[in-house]
């Protein structure tokens, strides 16, 4: 089983990071002091469950995190910092830190630090993510010692009703756009006036116009999806949003 160290003061580790072409590092006092952080630990980089659910999520409520008195949130793998910083890239994630521990000392003095040679991982993180304030872990979700890579307690939504169970999430909203539509750029506009963030998607890039058919029944541009409900054109929207 693996302890729960609620109560205790994180570790203390000097992190080496690659940034703008040159070594630089972040320390533990750096990130924790005099602030609140929120923490999520995985296995690695690019893996499947970390890239398609954990990291993003993290990424899409970091907004709601932050009017809700956190101050940073970390994503920490045992990784060098050049995998993590490709990881980023990849992710298009700026509101998100990725620390790389990738000597896993911090992982370690976390006691998580767990063996996936089988999987031809080395040493790896377990899964888990934690509150600290101040330099002190004041809540831990650790996933369950069990077979695999359980993902049950670590989540975004998770940590975030523990913060503040009534917190306002904010909507997933998608406009399937063409380029040089009117009324696209009109959608567009009406959602970024009512301060409302969305993901753009365009056809011939994201999409085709078989998929678009198949999604919509729709003819037309733009169509807008809030919430995985189709609210229509921009019209609608407009409707929707009235």
């Amino acid at each position: 089983m693996f302890t729960n160290k609620e109560g205790s003061k994180v570790p203390s580790v000097s992190f080496p990071i690659r940034k703008n072409d040159e070594w630089t590092a972040r320390t533990s006092d750096e990130i924790f002091a005099n602030k609140t952080v929120v923490v999520f630990s995985l296995p690695g980089a690019f893996t499947p469950t970390c890239s398609s659910s954990h990291l993003p999520r993290y990424s899409e409520l970091a907004s709601t995190f932050f009017a809700n008195g956190v101050d940073e949130i970390i994503c920490m793998s045992v990784n060098d910092t050049f995998v993590m910083n490709a990881w980023a890239a990849d992710q298009q994630t700026d509101n998100v830190s990725l620390i790389p521990d990738g000597n896993g000392e911090f992982t370690d003095a976390m006691g998580l630090l767990v063996d996936k040679k089988d999987l031809g991982f080395g040493k790896r993180s377990w899964r888990y993510a934690m509150l600290v304030k101040n330099g002190v872990i004041d809540k831990m979700f650790i996933e369950p010692n069990k077979p695999g890579d359980p993902f049950e307690v670590s989540d975004a939504d998770t940590m975030l009703n523990y913060i503040n169970v009534k917190a306002e999430k904010p909507k997933a909203i998608t406009v399937l756009a063409k380029t040089g539509c009117p009324f696209c750029t009109k959608a567009k506009s009406l959602l970024s006036e009512k301060g409302l963030a969305f993901e753009e998607l365009t056809l011939g890039k994201e999409f085709n116009t078989i998929a678009f058919r198949a999604m919509t029944q729709a003819t037309t541009f733009p169509q807008i999806f809030i919430d995985g409900q189709l609210i229509g054109d921009s019209n609608a929207l407009a409707v929707h949003l009235s």
